[in-house]
């Protein structure tokens, strides 16, 4: 199993889980993978730190955006602040506390350069939230307002890490600070759309699904006819990213309509906020329609009862027994 990453904090406060169809149950968002992970206090008492420029470790190797970096061990006695320096400045979208981003990283400790974890070797990015509770403080008031394609280095001392308690999981002593290097891929906020290239959508028998990129969610326009009986997933806008595995996890956009009627029953659009989960966490029918579709592309899936809720549908989801749901999801980041 993939191990989960050292820096989370905590699993990600208000995402919701299409397995619970709006509901809040937090137990089921995003994880990084299926494994525990060592956790941080989810809020933290401690006032915001002075960013200060240093002192920091020389990056002796992998110097390049994206590339494995080698961090030198920290001479002298690091800062009692925050200690952050742009290595390489991106030009791309500046990242805003409470986004999602995108991004690989290395974190070691300080006093001995002892690498606890990095993601270049997983050789796939980190994507979370940028929020209290959801990762460690350090992350938060480094990384905002950075910009996208930028490595950032930064020490956090452990009041903005693990506290006094450290992590023994990782080997990290409640004295020790941490020093991150981390390379900005992409941000995600609730107005991120999918981007891809519009495909035809040609049959008069499924739904058609809007093609706007502007962030506000598409239409659905369901036919009057019988639904499938089997499970359709289409493209209606195709990305360039990597496939979709079924053991990942996935951030969307999405919207959920019933057949019968075309009526609303769930949007992240109207709660103005992403969904993160695993595929493993979904109904049949989210996970087998991802599955093999690319990052950064829009996808109608229209799911028949029997990989849907089927006769328990959840309550108060406005959802009748035995329907069939249409969705259009934006696949924004797997992970």
């Amino acid at each position: 199993m993939r191990r989960r990453s050292l820096i989370l904090a905590a699993v990600p406060a208000g995402l919701v889980t299409l397995a619970g169809c709006g509901d809040d149950d937090k137990s089921a968002s995003s994880k990084a993978s299926d494994s525990a992970s060592p956790s941080a206090s989810a809020t933290s008492a401690a006032p915001p730190p002075k960013i200060v420029d240093g002192p920091l470790p020389a990056i002796t190797a992998g110097t390049k955006f994206g590339e494995k970096p080698t961090v030198a061990k920290g001479t002298g006695d690091p800062s009692s602040q925050l200690a952050v320096k742009t290595v390489i400045a991106g030009n791309g979208t500046t990242v805003v506390e409470n986004d999602f981003i995108q991004a690989n990283y290395l974190g070691q400790i300080w006093s001995t350069a002892k690498v606890f974890d990095n993601s270049y070797d997983r050789g796939i990015p980190l994507v979370i939230q940028l929020a209290q509770g959801s990762i460690i403080d350090g992350w938060r008031y480094a990384l905002t307002g950075k910009k996208v394609g930028s490595r950032v280095e930064f020490s956090v001392p452990p009041t903005w890490a693990y506290g006094k308690e450290g992590n023994s999981q990782a080997g990290i002593k409640g004295t020790d600070t941490l020093v991150f290097v981390v390379d900005l891929e992409a941000t995600f906020n609730s107005k991120s759309s999918a981007k891809g290239t519009v495909v035809p959508q040609n049959d008069a028998k499924l739904p058609k699904v809007g093609t706007n990129t502007d962030g506000k969610a598409p239409s659905i326009d369901v036919p009057k006819t019988d639904a499938p009986t089997k499970l359709v997933s289409e493209y209606v806008l195709e990305g360039k990213g990597p496939v979709v595995k079924s053991s990942q996890s996935v951030l969307v956009q999405y919207k959920g309509v019933v057949w019968d009627g075309g009526k609303e029953f769930d949007s992240t659009y109207s709660r103005n906020q992403l969904a993160s989960f695993s595929l493993s966490q979904v109904v049949k029918g989210w996970a087998q329609g991802l599955t093999g579709k690319k990052v950064g592309s829009r996808v109608l899936v229209v799911i028949p009862p029997k990989l849907g809720y089927g006769d328990n549908p959840p309550s108060g989801s406005g959802i009748k027994k035995d329907s069939t749901l249409v969705f259009s999801v934006d696949i924004l980041a797997a992970m």
